[in-house]
């Protein structure tokens, strides 16, 4: 891994669940020397130390940085940093903090960390961002109402068109072709375009991930891939077709292929990514897998953000029983995924 001096970047998620718990548990554990890079942590001081308090750790030694203005990042910054762990105080917790709740104040923060960390991602001051998780709830309560999660809040912010989630564990990475969309309206997204679209920038995402012919298999969407119409006719009318567009445009798609048998066929090395038809049809694939090493990561986005795949977790939150073990691995996925090394997840 080559050495960088400029911070791999991490936010703390929302005050009130469990990130700033499991980045405490994270950073008591973590080897600089082994990640090669600093890390640059982002949001309020004082719900990392609740976290801390919370998991009955003691925070190493941190160094704390100006906060930049929004002008200070119209030009690249090279942070020039040391290795070690460095912080963005982004201010104090709102005084009706509490732990577990839906809090306006929160949201603001953890909307701010984001903001904060993708801008200095864009403008080259960092090397990519992991992210602990925020909630939708509180997002919404401190305005952000167009704002479902990370994805539409970093979409925004890059203006970028095109988006997916990608999950990963060990063994299986899943694309997802819609995410946060009820299950009606997942299906009536299925359509030929949407699924070519998705397609190509899996395969531009992971050719510069370092895989340079992605086998990507696609999961059909109804029970046994519609038999032949009669259970539905999205394989027939929207997948395949785009699945053959992909393929005459020389990208390395099968499918599609029934969802019941797919996700094993991927895990015994047969494809290198599922592209999946709705959140829960990817998502339960991964965590039942492997779910304690699972990790998100953004596609389309001119940056790599990486993440935890679990939420706020707010009926344990501040009980310091939350495992940190998500966030190292989206941690090394990003340093990884900085040096086009995705084969090694």
């Amino acid at each position: 891994m080559a050495t960088m001096t400029i911070p791999l970047l991490v936010t703390m998620g929302d005050p009130a669940g469990v990130g700033p718990e499991v980045l405490a548990k994270y950073l008591v554990s973590v080897d600089l020397a082994k990640l090669n890079q600093p890390l640059l942590l982002i949001g309020s001081l004082a719900s990392l130390e609740r976290g801390a308090a919370a998991a009955q750790v003691v925070l190493p030694p941190l160094q704390a940085l100006p906060v930049p203005s929004d002008q200070a990042l119209v030009n690249p910054v090279d942070l020039d940093l040391a290795p070690g762990l460095w912080v963005y105080d982004l201010g104090a917790l709102p005084a009706d903090f509490e732990f577990g709740q839906v809090q306006a104040g929160c949201g603001a923060l953890a909307v701010a960390a984001v903001e904060l960390a993708a801008k200095l991602c864009v403008s080259h001051s960092a090397a990519a961002m992991v992210t602990c998780p925020i909630n939708k709830e509180a997002i919404h309560a401190a305005g952000y109402v167009d704002d479902i999660g990370h994805q539409e809040i970093l979409a925004r912010l890059t203006g970028a068109q095109w988006t997916a989630t990608m999950l990963m564990t060990p063994g299986l990475r899943v694309v997802h072709l819609s995410t946060h969309k009820s299950l009606a309206q997942a299906v009536s997204y299925i359509q030929r375009d949407v699924v070519l679209e998705k397609l190509e920038l899996t395969q531009q995402t992971l050719q510069r991930w370092g895989l340079p012919n992605p086998r990507i298999a696609v999961a059909g969407v109804n029970p046994h891939n519609g038999e032949g119409g009669l259970l539905g006719v999205e394989e027939i009318e929207q997948i395949a077709p785009a699945v053959a567009a992909a393929q005459a445009a020389g990208i390395n798609a099968s499918g599609p292929i029934p969802a019941d048998s797919v996700f094993n066929r991927a895990i015994n090395g047969e494809f290198d990514v599922v592209l999946a038809m709705y959140h829960d049809q990817g998502h339960i694939a991964i965590k039942v897998h492997d779910f304690h090493h699972s990790t998100t990561a953004t596609l389309g986005i001119p940056f790599i953000r990486t993440s935890v795949d679990h939420g706020t977790a707010f009926d344990i939150a501040g009980q310091g029983v939350a495992d940190a073990t998500g966030l190292a691995a989206a941690v090394s996925a990003a340093a990884a995924l900085v040096n086009a090394d995705l084969a090694s997840l």
